[in-house]
């Protein structure tokens, strides 16, 4: 399994744009850049969509596992793992963490959210 590396992992951390672009159907082109949160947790990248499991990119990256992500000055090629369980708890405080003065963040550490976590890994 890939890891980050702790600069880059740094600077996505103290990140406040990330996109995220999974591919399509075909498995070769880009979707539309989608700009999301992200937060990083015991040095793990994590991403959540906001509609929950509806979102098109959450589909499209539990569909083709892989994509890419700009952030932090940074292209990267990733996969995508779905994330659930106890980790959520720590997404969450994470979450609280860094965007605290959001009124998005209710949202984002809704039950809808935290059905679409995914953990996201370098290529």
């Amino acid at each position: 399994m890939t890891t980050w590396l702790k600069d880059e992992l740094l600077k996505i951390a103290e990140a406040d744009d990330l996109h995220i672009s999974p591919f399509r159907e075909d498995g070769v082109t880009y979707g539309t850049p989608t700009w999301i949160w992200s937060v990083v947790v015991d040095d793990s990248l994590y991403v959540r969509a906001y509609f929950g499991q509806n979102s098109r990119w959450y589909q499209a990256a539990v569909n083709q596992k892989a994509g890419r992500i700009t952030v932090a000055g940074m292209t990267k090629e990733v996969i995508f793992e779905t994330a659930d369980g106890t980790i959520n708890d720590l997404i969450d405080n994470a979450y609280r963490k860094k965007y605290n003065s959001s009124p998005y963040l209710g949202s984002m550490i809704s039950n809808r959210a935290r059905s679409a976590t995914v953990k996201v890994l370098p290529l």
